[in-house]
């Protein structure tokens, strides 16, 4: 009997030594890819809806854009557990704002590391209403 192995993985993430821990904010501080690692690239996800509806909330805005970032990443052949890169752009960013966001990436990526990330605080985004943007990068091997 053959037991499958496990593909290895297409990165790793870490909180050097030197640095603070980053984990209460949703993030680590450096991913690693692998050797032969294919990459997925997601652009900007904001959260309106497949019909263009966006919610004037602002978590409802960060839950859709994390529901439309598992949809693209689906279609490249990824999940959320392959993403090693997150950029999260905020209009009008507070430690509320903060809150929130560490809450919506814990529900979207579940328990452990979380990829590393970038918020950029912006006075505005690419559609009128628009709160929340975020990219992607995930790393796949095979």
């Amino acid at each position: 009997m053959t037991i499958a192995s496990k593909p290895p993985a297409a990165f790793a993430l870490s909180n050097p030594a030197g640095l603070y821990d980053p984990s209460a904010n949703g993030y680590s501080h450096l991913a690693v890819l692998a050797a032969g690692a294919r990459i997925v690239c997601v652009a900007g996800q904001g959260g309106e809806t497949e019909t263009g509806a966006l919610d004037a909330d602002f978590r409802a805005q960060v839950r859709q854009a994390f529901a439309n970032l598992r949809i693209a990443l689906e279609a490249g052949g990824a999940g959320t557990a392959d993403v090693f890169k997150l950029t999260v752009l905020i209009v009008d960013h507070t430690m509320e704002r903060l809150v929130i966001l560490g809450e919506e990436l814990a529900r979207a990526f579940g328990p452990g590391m979380k990829p590393a990330c970038t918020l950029i605080p912006v006075p505005c985004l690419a559609l009128e209403g628009m709160l929340f943007e975020v990219e992607a990068l995930a790393a796949v091997t095979g």
